[in-house]
């Protein structure tokens, strides 16, 4: 009884430490797949002599320069969509009467068809007004139903004016949760950097904690692990890379506002497992809201981010990605649950790495492989 209780209460302690130290375990897991995905780069200034160090830094650098120039091209785009908003909130109010329009039409057809016309009749006769009050009941009841006025110095006004704004009261409960994040992401950089040009002291370092056999162990599950999630990571980032230099060209050639803001937003959301699609099309039909347009852009845009994401899926994603990754569908699915309620939003993106990681710890530790081809394909 003793033994069966063990690893129950590990792993609910295991559990707790995933849940509460949230913030810095993601951290952690952007950091390494950012040092992944950096990696190839470094790979190649060190093959030319430069030392790991100084590859490192200018990778790095290199990075954090792409990324400002991203960021301030994307933000120039927001700003100028954010101009548009006025006229957004209108466009919007006109879809929605169109829509609300529509679909009363349909009710009253599809109602004429159902009901019978003689019923229709006798629905449509005006009924005859309530009968009139008495002037002293009228009184009465206008009395009870009035409002209150507190009387101050009572209990009921010092209650209406200690009632706090409720948008005051959620920002000043989610700012220390806020600058949590903030602090934390302002490590990755230098844990990017330490990475990279620490890699091989870590991993050779790392194996001194294992000795005879198990030092072998570990370094086979050590390299499947990187060779995993570097192809995860790579493949999907190359792949959102090549679906968002389509989607921006596809966007520029109909003419649609912002063209490189949507096309990267809705590559890179594509990816993102079982609702990939639709957050796909949310940035260029919100684009084209905001900037106004015909219905047959829509139609455009529907058809070819499906088309896209279709052809990313069942074509490529097999061959950049899923020949990395061997996890079962319905593995897969219970990930994204897992993950997803102990992370949340980051969760999702993570589950997957995470758990083919773990799968392939399973498929080099003989007594773990039941499990590992349990997770498998």
């Amino acid at each position: 009884m003793r033994s069966s209780a063990l690893p129950i209460i590990a792993f609910g302690v295991i559990i707790a430490v995933l849940y509460f130290g949230r913030v810095f375990f993601i951290t952690a897991m952007v950091a390494i797949i950012i040092a992944f995905i950096l990696d190839p780069f470094v790979g190649l200034l060190v093959k030319i002599k430069f030392p790991r160090s100084v590859a490192s830094f200018v990778i790095c650098a290199m990075a954090a320069l792409i990324l400002y120039m991203a960021t301030l091209g994307a933000y120039s785009q927001i700003a100028s969509l954010w101009d548009t908003m006025p006229s957004l909130n209108q466009r919007i109010a006109e879809v929605e009467d169109s829509v609300l329009a529509q679909i009363a039409g349909l009710e009253d057809r599809v109602y004429k068809v159902v009901v019978p016309t003689r019923q229709i009749q006798q629905e449509k006769k005006v009924e005859p007004p309530p009968p009139k009050l008495p002037h002293s009941r009228r009184k009465n009841e206008t009395s009870q139903t009035a409002p209150q006025t507190p009387v101050p110095g009572t209990i009921q006004e010092v209650r209406i004016h200690n009632d706090e704004n409720p948008v005051t009261t959620y920002l000043s409960a989610r700012i220390g949760t806020f600058y949590e994040a903030v602090l934390m992401a302002s490590f990755v950089p230098f844990m990017v950097y330490f990475m990279l040009s620490w890699r091989d002291h870590i991993h050779r370092t790392f194996l001194h904690f294992f000795h005879g056999g198990d030092r072998v162990i570990a370094a086979r599950s050590l390299r499947g692990v990187g060779d995993m999630v570097r192809g995860y990571v790579v493949g999907n980032f190359m792949l959102g890379c090549m679906l968002a230099g389509l989607s921006s060209t596809a966007f520029w050639i109909m003419h649609l506002e912002y063209p490189l803001l949507a096309g990267p937003l809705s590559g890179f959301l594509s990816l993102v497992p079982y609702v990939g699609l639709p957050l796909a099309m949310v940035p260029p039909l919100f684009i084209w809201l905001a900037a106004g347009g015909t219905v047959s852009t829509v139609i455009a845009i529907v058809t070819l981010v499906g088309l896209l994401h279709l052809m990313a899926l069942n074509v490529l994603y097999p061959k950049m990605v899923g020949a990395r990754v061997h996890l079962n569908p319905l593995v897969v699915t219970f990930s994204l649950m897992f993950w997803g309620f102990l992370w949340d939003a980051a969760g999702l993106l993570l589950a997957i790495p995470l758990t083919a990681a773990i799968k392939a710890v399973c498929d080099n530790v003989v007594s773990l492989r039941p499990y590992g081809r349990f997770l498998g394909d």
